[in-house]
């Protein structure tokens, strides 16, 4: 059994109540909720889960209900969601593993920590469309033709060195997006947006950064 599969094994043990959990094999686990559908899912220890991680999964099991990043620096691309979402099988860290195992919606699950702020940005009246490149990083077509980069950052007070760290892994990006919904960027974060040639915001600046040309 490996760490992970022992570590997923033990949390649930001690923090999920109503959920239950056994290992299957390898690193496959399944996951029992009282009046939901049982969960098959892979706990993975990967730092990078791309479309050939993915493909291989599911190829291998076929049945799987769900892959769980389990390191917190696990990263998704965005051609492993899309290929996931397509299949109906759920993507995301733990808590989202636990949070789907409970509301019974394992298979369309999604990072919870980047689900709410990708539905609203693809919901907003000036996106055209968005490609997403990785988890935390979407392209942005716009309606007024404009394209945009925009990274996510989920820290309540995004340091310096956290938005820097966004742009050395992802490359250039137009706007560094705050989305912890209580927390600021700190006066650091904003001078090394500025520095490296992007804006560091929260929703509502955004919002009309999007809106207007």
């Amino acid at each position: 059994m490996n760490w992970q599969v022992r570590y997923a094994l033990a949390n649930i043990a001690k923090t999920a109540g109503r959920t239950k959990a056994e290992f299957v094999t390898g690193n496959l686990i399944r996951l029992s909720t009282e009046d939901q559908p049982d969960v098959l899912a892979l706990i993975s220890s990967d730092e990078l889960i791309d479309e050939a991680v993915a493909k291989q999964y599911v190829n291998e099991f076929p049945d799987l209900d769900f892959i769980c990043g389990y390191r917190t620096t696990c990263v998704w691309v965005g051609g492993a969601i899309e290929y996931l979402e397509a299949r109906r099988v759920g993507w995301g860290n733990f808590g989202t593993l636990l949070s789907a195992a409970l509301e019974g919606n394992a298979n369309t699950a999604s990072h919870k920590m980047y689900r709410f702020s990708s539905r609203i940005l693809r919901q907003h009246r000036s996106v055209e469309r968005t490609e997403r490149k990785f988890d935390r990083i979407h392209r942005v077509f716009l309606k007024d033709g404009r394209t945009v980069t925009i990274g996510m950052v989920s820290e309540y007070e995004p340091t310096a060195d956290a938005i820097r760290s966004l742009w050395e892994q992802f490359g250039p990006l137009d706007f560094v997006w705050n989305i912890n919904p209580n927390g600021r960027p700190s006066f650091d974060a904003l001078d090394a947006g500025r520095e490296l040639g992007c804006e560091v915001l929260k929703w509502e600046e955004l919002r009309e950064r999007l809106s207007n040309a």
